[in-house]
């Protein structure tokens, strides 16, 4: 896939949960579990300033794209 996600490196180096996360932007576990593992077909701008506002970092921080051929 060609747009990689990094959330579970951001929440390793911040020392939270996806679960923990998901209480403070107001969304379910399973939801950010899905954006999480690159299984999300969109991502609502709201969900991802929250998720940059609670993290401490940038959209880059936490999407990349990486060179290959989409799957």
């Amino acid at each position: 896939m060609p747009i990689q996600i990094y959330l579970d490196d951001l929440l390793r180096q911040r020392g939270m949960t996806q679960k923990e996360l998901a209480a403070r932007i107001g969304i379910t576990p399973a939801n950010l579990n899905i954006f999480a593992t690159g299984k999300a077909r969109a991502v609502r701008f709201s969900t991802l300033e929250a998720i940059c506002r609670e993290l401490d970092c940038q959209p880059g921080d936490l999407l990349r794209h990486e060179k290959g051929p989409a799957k």
